[in-house]
């Protein structure tokens, strides 16, 4: 989804505001990854609307039809307001929606926030553990009456299950909706072979292993 160069520079931004870090971490599934992405790291206002227009790119790119945007909370609400934001400014005004961990019994209530949930919802997140969360997410889309056009993430890892699936494979059979994402581990490791200096060896090296040994 996208150009070559749109995904080295989506790569590049995220490299430089510290959400794609190397080192030693253990990810939600338990395993061992030399490699960390943490959305979590976007927070001033001209890096949001940066990762609103990425993921504006990837879903004008991919023709999916939706009337809403969801994000899952946490850290799929800056992501649905941004991108919302970002398709504002190229001419389509679509509503942004996102839930709560635990109903509010107070105020206006319930756990959802935003946007009626109606029509087709496309959901955005960071990226894909277990696939959890994201199931939950549905389900609380298909609670409302909506219906999921699809979902879509910051990165694929493409790190493969126990039933030989990746999380994102599995998690596209589950929900019966398309799963994109803005890049996948490939471009990243083409990143890296593009980049020079000792570091760059390096981080490419542990990717291409971390690759070799678990992912597709």
């Amino acid at each position: 989804m996208g150009t070559a160069t749109s995904k080295a520079d989506f790569i590049a931004s995220m490299i430089r505001q510290g959400v794609l870090r190397f080192g030693e971490f253990e990810l939600k599934s338990g395993l061992r990854s030399p490699y960390f992405f943490n959305l979590g790291n976007v927070s001033g206002g001209a890096e949001l609307a940066e990762l609103g227009g990425f993921y504006a790119d990837a879903i004008e790119a991919s023709g999916l039809e939706f009337d809403v945007l969801f994000g899952p909370a946490y850290k799929g609400i800056p992501i649905a307001v941004a991108t919302a934001i970002a398709l504002a400014q190229r001419g389509r005004s679509v509503g942004a929606a996102f839930d709560r961990k635990e109903a509010k019994a107070h105020g206006e209530g319930g756990k959802l926030i935003g946007a009626p949930l109606k029509g087709r919802v496309l959901m955005v997140d960071d990226v894909v553990s277990d696939g959890a969360t994201k199931a939950e997410a549905a389900a609380v889309i298909e609670a409302a009456g909506a219906e999921l056009a699809g979902l879509v993430v910051a990165l694929d890892r493409q790190e493969i299950t126990a039933d030989g699936q990746t999380a994102v494979e599995r998690l596209k059979d589950h929900l019966g909706a398309p799963v994109l994402s803005i890049a996948a581990l490939p471009e990243v490791i083409a990143y890296f072979r593009a980049q020079k200096g000792d570091a760059a060896s390096e981080n490419l090296a542990a990717l291409l292993r971390h690759q070799a040994l678990h992912c597709r």
